[in-house]
């Protein structure tokens, strides 16, 4: 015999029973008991944990599938239905028909929405909604990335502020702060720039500090310090500044014995380049302008603030022919280009008491036997210290 919509059909066969239900043509108003329950209204969770959303029906009826769906409108997207494979999502009691809490594994920060437990009811075509939970707001709470330090693309002299960034990323709530520091001391610096603008699931920060080198800054650290509410402690980055530092080296000549010399005796021109580094550089001598092997070269020795001092000397022999030659001590550090010349010395010959006030080809007046020491090419840096001397007696 016909039954009415909804009727529940029992059939008692070899002592169980199979409960049948039929559902045929019903609208919420023919359900008023059944209830979808999601209690939760805002869950925070932190990045890599499990998020746990609740859901659970009153009822069996009506007839259809239950799915979480996350976001609103045409924009909804699919988190979990009985059918179909979802990696990260799975049922808190497997195959019930009434609890259908769910947990999301390994969460993310893009895990952040609205999540909704939606009851569908089954039809003749695509099923339709029925009824909706409330929502639960999830945030993800993500600590940031460690952090980074990078400084100029080449290398700076003192002087000038250098810029340096700190970025991190992937964090979640927008609040942050960024501290920096120059070995112990803490340095004025800009608010940090946090990205996205608006509201967003996770963030990042960059924050720059401009620093002025000094010689003594081959031994210093920077650091950048972040500071999050998800962390139990401050992330550190830390970036040596000697990878971004140059310092020019002071070349100095000096001769011994002191100048004059008698004839055939021998001279020992001795080049020192000081304060420089990166330790890379290399001193050679030219007499007129052509490089000679004559030269000897210690190894670099650093000095107590990190900085490198090189020494060259040249033996010559105080010859007529060699009285108007002209000995240049030359220095090429870290690779750069030649700079300008900044002061030639040339030995200038001539019996005592017909030098004065006579002038070499550079257009200085020399005492008697006046001549001098050196040029510098490689590194821009002002002479200091020029002699002229005589090479020799009369």
């Amino acid at each position: 015999s016909a039954r009415p919509a909804g009727w529940p059909i029992k059939s008692h066969q070899k002592g169980w029973i199979m409960k049948v239900v039929f559902v045929t043509g019903a609208g919420a108003q023919e359900f008023p008991d059944f209830q979808l329950l999601q209690p939760q209204g805002a869950v925070s969770v932190s990045a890599g944990e499990t998020l746990t959303l609740i859901c659970s029906l009153t009822g069996l009826v009506p007839i259809g599938p239950v799915k979480w769906l996350k976001g609103s409108g045409s924009g909804r997207q699919l988190v979990y239905a009985q059918t179909g494979s979802f990696p990260r999502v799975t049922r808190a009691v497997p195959g019930s028909d009434t609890n259908f809490t769910i947990y999301i594994n390994v969460t993310r920060p893009e895990d952040a929405g609205i999540y909704r437990c939606v009851k569908f009811r089954r039809g003749s075509g695509a099923d339709e909604e029925f009824r909706s939970g409330a929502g639960t707001a999830v945030s993800v709470i993500a600590s940031p990335s460690a952090p980074s330090v990078s400084g100029p693309p080449s290398r700076a002299e003192p002087g000038p502020p250098v810029n340096f960034t700190c970025t991190s990323g992937g964090f979640s709530p927008r609040d942050i702060a960024v501290t920096w520091f120059k070995n112990e001391t803490r340095l004025p610096a800009p608010q940090p720039r946090v990205l996205p603008e608006h509201k967003s699931v996770s963030y990042s920060v960059s924050s720059t500090v401009g620093v002025s080198l000094t010689p003594g800054d081959a031994r210093s650290q920077l650091t950048c310090q972040i500071q999050h509410s998800t962390l139990p402690a401050p992330l550190n980055a830390t970036y040596n500044l000697r990878d971004a530092l140059r310092v020019p080296p002071r070349l100095r000549v000096g001769t011994a014995p002191a100048v004059p010399v008698a004839l055939n005796e021998s001279v020992t021109f001795t080049c020192h380049a000081e304060g420089f580094y990166p330790k890379d550089a290399s001193l050679a001598w030219l007499e007129n302008g052509n490089e000679t092997n004559l030269g000897k070269s210690s190894p670099p020795a650093e000095n107590p603030d990190g900085t490198y001092t090189l020494q060259s000397s040249l033996e010559v022999k105080a010859t007529e022919q060699r009285s108007q030659s002209v000995f240049t001590c030359r220095v090429v550090h870290d690779s750069q280009p030649p700079a300008n010349v900044s002061e030639t010395a040339r030995l200038c010959s001539a019996p005592l008491g017909k030098v004065e006030g006579r002038k070499c080809d550079f257009g200085r007046t020399l005492c008697p036997g006046e001549i001098i020491s050196a040029a510098l090419w490689g590194v821009n840096v002002p002479w200091r210290g020029a002699q002229t001397r005589s090479l020799l007696q009369s």
